[in-house]
C-alpha cells in the first residue's frame, strides 16, 4: 500500500476495541516523543460489518471491553450505559465522516476519529446517527462542522467505504487494527497477543502478552528517526 512519508496508515473499524487501544497508544506515544508535528495518522476504513455480514456485535464488544480497558485505561471506557435501543448497529456513516474530514486536513480527520471512538466507548453515544457525529465534531478544534455536514449530505466520500473494503482485501490488511508505513512494512495489533477462552462472542478474551513500548518504535520509524 502507498503511504506518504511521515504518515502511519491506520486501518480499523470504529467499534473495534483493539483499535481503540491502538489509536490511543499511537496518540500517547506521539505526544510523549514530541512527534506531533512530524507524524500524521491516515485513517482508512476496515468495515468489519461488511467483512462479517453482521451489525456491531454487542456481546463481542462487551466481552472485550474489560480486557482492552485494562491495556489502556486512559483511552476511555465504560460498560454500555445507554438503552440497548441506542446501540449503534453500524459504524459506516461515522467512518465516512472521518474520511470526509480529510478534505479539511489529516489533523481534522485524526481528531474526529479519536473523538468518535471516545464517544462510543467512554460515553455510550450512538455514533451511527448523523446528528451525534456532528455533535462530536463540534468538540474537535480542527474540524469545520458545517463543511463536514455538507460532505455527509453530499455523500461524496461514501464511495471510500467500498474502495477501502476492496483495497483491504486486495492488499493484505488482515484485520482491525493493522498499520502500514511508507517503507512498506506493516504491523497488526502491535505488542498484543491474546486468545479467546470459549467460543467467540460467548466466552472472553485473555491477554497472553502486551508490550506497549512497540509504539515508540512505530512512531520513530514513521518519523524516519
Amino acid at each position: 500500500m502507498e503511504v506518504a512519508r511521515g504518515t502511519i496508515a491506520v486501518w480499523s473499524d470504529l467499534h473495534c476495541t483493539w483499535a481503540h487501544v491502538a489509536v490511543w497508544r499511537l496518540w500517547d506515544a506521539r505526544r510523549r516523543l514530541g512527534l506531533t508535528e512530524r507524524v500524521r495518522f491516515d485513517h482508512r476504513i476496515f468495515p468489519l460489518e461488511l467483512f462479517n455480514n453482521e451489525p456491531t456485535p454487542y456481546r463481542t464488544v462487551a466481552a472485550e471491553v474489560p480486557a482492552c480497558g485494562a491495556l489502556a485505561p486512559r483511552a476511555g471506557w465504560q460498560v454500555w450505559q445507554a438503552p440497548m435501543t441506542d446501540w449503534p448497529v453500524t459504524t459506516l456513516l461515522p467512518m465516512e465522516a472521518v474520511q470526509a474530514a480529510k478534505e479539511q486536513s489529516l489533523q481534522a480527520s485524526e481528531e474526529l476519529d479519536r473523538a468518535l471512538r471516545a464517544a462510543f466507548f467512554a460515553e455510550s453515544r450512538c455514533i451511527s446517527l448523523r446528528h451525534v457525529i456532528l455533535e462530536v465534531a463540534i468538540e474537535c478544534e480542527s474540524v469545520d462542522v458545517a463543511a463536514l455536514a455538507d460532505a455527509l449530505d453530499d455523500g461524496r466520500f461514501r464511495r471510500r467505504i467500498s474502495d477501502d473494503w476492496q483495497a483491504a482485501q486486495r492488499d493484505g490488511a488482515c484485520g482491525s487494527p493493522p498499520r502500514f508505513f511508507s517503507d512498506g512494512s506493516d504491523a497488526h495489533n502491535p505488542g498484543v497477543t491474546f486468545h479467546w477462552e470459549g467460543d467467540h462472542g460467548i466466552g472472553f478474551p485473555v491477554i497472553d502478552a502486551d508490550d506497549p513500548t512497540v509504539y515508540d518504535e512505530l512512531l520513530r520509524r514513521a518519523a524516519g528517526a
